[in-house]
C-alpha cells in the first residue's frame, strides 16, 4: 500500500531518533503474545510487557488504517526527537507488514482521568499533588510549543492523555493528532478539525474569530485545569440545577457574584490553591 511505503520511507529517512525497531514476534514475545491488556481505544489496545532488560513498557498496539499510518508518522515524528520529564518517552516502534506499534516506557499510575473522575477520588491525590501535576504538566506543554527545534503542537491536551508514573509525575502522551511547525510560525494551517469535543478551542470550529496557534493547546489545558480543580467533568448532566451543567460558566458566573466556589469540604490551604487554579484556568 501507498502508506506503507511512505512510513517505511519515513522511517529510513528519520533514523537517527535513537529509537528501537522491534520485529513483531519481539513484540509477541515482550507482551507474553498479549496477556495483559490495559486499555483500548480507537486506534488500537495497549499491552504491558517486559524488555529483557527487566523494565516494563506499554506497548500501543495499532489498527491499521490510512488515518492511523498518519498517526504513526506523527507520533514517531513528534515524540522520537524529544526528551523531557514531562512527556511520555517513546522507546522503540514496530512496523512490520500490516503491523504497527508504539512501544512507551510503562506509567504504572496509568491516566489522570482514573483518579480525578472516580467516585470517592484518590485519596493520594490531596490538592497539593493535583497542583504538582498542574505545573508538571504545564511545563510539558511549554517544551513542547517553546523547547524543541520545532514548535510541536499537541491538539488533543485531556485527562486522558497525561499518563503518571509510580512516583505521580505527569507526562503527557498520545501525539497521533500532534503537527510540528516552525518555531517562528504563530498562525498554522489545518485542514481537518483535530481534537476531542469539550477540550477543542473556538478557533478549531470558527475560522472567522481568528488564526490557530499554540494557543489552542493552552485552552485546553485551562479545561484539564478546570477539571483538576472541581475533580468533576466540565460537562455534567447529572446536577440539580441546570445552571451547573457547564461548569465552567457557572463557575464563572459565582466568582463574577464575588461568591467563594465550594466544591467539597476542604481546609483553607487547599480552598486558596482550587481557587488559584480555577482562576488560571478562565484565564
Amino acid at each position: 500500500m501507498a502508506m506503507d511505503k511512505n512510513i517505511e520511507e519515513f522511517l529510513q529517512a528519520h533514523n537517527n531518533f535513537l529509537l528501537v525497531r522491534y520485529s513483531y514476534s519481539n513484540i509477541k514475545k515482550i507482551t507474553s503474545n498479549f496477556k495483559y491488556k490495559l486499555g483500548e481505544g480507537g486506534y488500537g489496545s495497549v499491552f504491558k510487557g517486559t524488555l529483557r532488560s527487566g523494565n516494563e513498557v506499554a506497548i500501543k498496539i495499532l489498527k491499521h488504517s490510512k488515518a492511523h499510518g498518519q498517526d504513526f508518522i506523527s507520533e514517531v515524528a513528534t515524540i522520537g526527537r524529544i526528551h523531557h520529564v514531562n512527556v511520555v518517552q517513546l522507546i522503540g516502534f514496530c512496523f512490520e507488514d500490516s503491523k504497527q506499534a508504539l512501544v512507551y516506557d510503562l506509567m504504572p499510575n496509568r491516566s489522570l482521568d482514573k483518579h480525578i473522575f472516580t467516585e470517592k477520588g484518590n485519596k493520594f491525590l490531596d490538592y497539593g499533588k493535583i497542583y504538582e501535576i498542574a505545573l508538571g504538566v504545564a511545563r510539558g506543554i511549554e517544551y513542547l510549543h517553546r523547547g524543541c527545534d520545532m514548535q510541536i503542537l499537541h491538539f488533543d491536551i485531556k485527562p486522558h492523555n497525561i499518563l503518571l508514573d509510580k512516583n505521580f509525575t505527569p507526562k503527557v502522551s498520545d501525539f497521533g493528532l500532534a503537527k510540528l511547525y516552525p518555531t517562528n510560525h504563530s498562525i498554522v494551517s489545518l485542514t481537518t478539525i483535530r481534537g476531542t469535543l469539550g477540550y477543542m478551542a473556538p478557533e478549531l470550529f470558527y475560522r472567522n474569530i481568528g488564526g490557530i496557534s499554540y494557543k489552542a493547546d493552552v485552552y485546553s489545558f485551562g479545561k484539564l485545569l478546570m477539571e483538576m480543580a472541581s475533580r468533576r467533568k466540565n460537562i455534567n448532566a447529572n446536577v440539580e440545577h441546570s445552571s451547573q451543567i457547564y461548569f465552567p460558566l457557572w463557575v464563572y458566573d459565582q466568582l463574577n457574584e464575588g461568591k467563594i466556589v465550594e466544591l467539597e469540604e476542604v481546609v483553607d490551604e487547599e480552598r486558596n490553591v482550587i481557587q488559584k487554579m480555577i482562576l488560571v484556568a478562565l484565564w
